[in-house]
């Protein structure tokens, strides 16, 4: 029998997503048809788009490392050399403060948003300009409380941090609007808060998101540790970050939804988690790990992200079909059951699309996680055919965001 604690889980995630794809393939879902017929042919413009990018196959993770990396400029490493960082642990912390600072921001900023980068010249948008934008915030200092000690996150400066303050880091102005800057502020604020609550997690002599490196390496065995591990101490450690939704036998769930048609026999009925934006910073602190030497396994027990690249990818290329005609006009919330569905049938699609593309490229879960297949990938292509779609390359659906879920 499920409990409420069983939901905070990659597990759950992708038990549930597969049930409903399962309903989808016989026709019984009420919001979209399935055509399991189409994902050959998507899984063939996947390895299309991942040849494209990477030749020689050398994929890296799908994570906010790369959106740190926009325009193939390395920022991490030269704030590191400039910085003089050598010791493992204050290289972790501080790669952990940037990776869950930046993830936090990392919602969708609309198509009017863009950051001009002072340094290069360059211009960014959507997720390289979050990422670069958040980036430039974390080298000043922003984050901090010490003016010495700037390339750090503390609570006490995360819990206190304005709009105002974000929104300059940000560029915002009548003419570069940015989609959820409230809601975003409101999420650094309450992660400040966390992380001064769990001095077990986050460190007991100081309090900063980068506490969790310690947590982490403390769950290795024999300098290994498991990707499942990782997210079940951002989901302890961060609960409480996100807006009040689901809370059932005194456990806050999250990014869980519900949806008619996943039916249990326990208190659990009806729940639908996806914990994409703990996911995806799970994703994001396996390499800082890996860079100072600690070997991260069962990357694959993660899911994939249900976020509207993936999703959208699907929709683009026939595999799901809206069901209500009105589908792509209509503005959609987070907690509708179509938003639900269409999220849970991108998990289990994933999954089935990531099969298809190991098969392909002669590799196996291995060689080709399912970290490297959505990086290649699934999340590259959801992007390209939405241009060759929508004028603006946007979503096909549109959904409206408090900076929190998409």
């Amino acid at each position: 029998m499920a409990t409420a604690s069983s939901l905070l889980s990659a597990a759950a995630v992708r038990e549930r997503a597969h049930r409903l794809l399962d309903l989808g393939i016989d026709g019984k879902l009420d919001h979209f048809a399935v055509d399991v017929s189409r994902l050959p042919v998507t899984a063939d413009y996947v390895v299309e788009t991942t040849r494209a990018a990477y030749p020689d196959l050398e994929i890296p993770f799908h994570s906010r490392w790369r959106h740190f990396e926009a325009g193939k400029i390395d920022r991490w490493g030269g704030l590191v050399d400039a910085a003089g960082i050598t010791d493992p642990l204050v290289f972790g912390r501080a790669a952990y403060d940037l990776a869950i600072v930046s993830v936090l921001l990392d919602a969708g900023a609309g198509p009017a948003w863009h950051y001009d980068e002072a340094v290069s010249g360059e211009t960014f948008a959507r997720s390289e300009g979050l990422g670069v934008a958040s980036f430039a915030m974390f080298a000043s200092g922003l984050f901090s409380m010490d003016p010495a000690d700037p390339l750090r996150a503390d609570a006490a400066a995360l819990a206190v941090l304005t709009p105002e303050e974000l929104g300059d880091g940000f560029q915002v102005s009548e003419a570069n609007p940015i989609v959820g800057l409230e809601g975003r502020a409101g999420l650094l604020n309450a992660l400040g808060r966390a992380v001064a609550d769990r001095p077990d997690i986050f460190g007991e002599d100081e309090a900063r998101p980068g506490g969790l490196f310690d947590a982490v390496l403390a769950r290795a065995v024999d300098g290994r540790v498991a990707a499942p591990v990782i997210l079940e101490l951002v989901l302890e450690g961060l609960g409480s970050i996100w807006p009040s939704r689901i809370v059932l036998d005194g456990v806050a769930l999250g990014d869980t939804w519900r949806h008619r048609k996943l039916v249990t026999d326990d208190t659990t009925n009806h729940l639908v988690p996806f914990h994409k934006l703990s996911q995806w910073l799970t994703y994001s602190l396996i390499e800082p790990l890996i860079w100072t030497g600690v070997e991260v396994v069962d990357i694959d027990g993660l899911t994939g992200l249900p976020e509207y690249r993936n999703g959208g990818l699907f929709i683009d290329m026939d595999v799901i079909t809206p069901k209500d005609p009105t589908a792509f006009e209509r503005v959609w919330k987070a907690e509708d059951e179509f938003i639900v569905e269409w999220r849970a049938l991108t998990v289990a699609l994933l999954d089935k699309t990531a099969d298809l593309v190991r098969e392909r490229l002669g590799m196996d879960k291995v060689s080709l996680p399912l970290a490297k297949v959505l990086e290649g990938g699934t999340w590259a292509s959801g992007r390209r055919i939405a241009k060759t779609k929508r004028e603006g390359g946007g979503p096909p659906l549109k959904i409206e965001s408090d900076g929190t879920v998409f």
